[in-house]
């Protein structure tokens, strides 16, 4: 079984920043981004989400997003994949960070929720 993160972000820059930190601690891991609108613009997109998910090779997507509005993109887009998707409402940065280093350390899912749980936003 294998892994991947896609991140969803309001702003393409924050993504791209974020994969930049996480491949210091998971430079085997798939990530993949859907991230800001065609235009430049800040918000998510349906149809750039879809492509983040075809575009992850991993048999299971472990799913992390910025802001809560960013939920419903992710959730039509959920609904229409084959793939086992896992919906994070989680501090972000942390959380698909810690996420990204325990892949590639090999850890269940199981390991990894139970240590994103402290991170679950209220």
């Amino acid at each position: 079984m294998s892994y991947g993160i896609v991140l969803v972000t309001h702003v393409e820059a924050v993504s791209t920043g974020l994969e930049r930190l996480m491949r210091e601690v998971a430079k085997d891991v798939e990530i993949t981004m859907g991230a800001g609108l065609p235009d430049g613009g800040i918000g998510t997109n349906f149809d750039r989400i879809q492509v983040a998910f075809e575009e992850n090779s991993a048999d299971e997507l472990l799913v992390f997003y910025d802001l809560g509005s960013a939920k419903m993109n992710l959730e039509m887009v959920m609904s229409l994949s084959d793939k086992t998707v896992h919906l994070y409402d989680t501090a972000f940065v942390e959380s698909a960070y810690t996420a990204a280093a325990l892949i590639q350390a090999g850890s269940s899912l199981d390991e990894i929720e139970q240590q994103l749980a402290p991170l679950k936003i209220k």
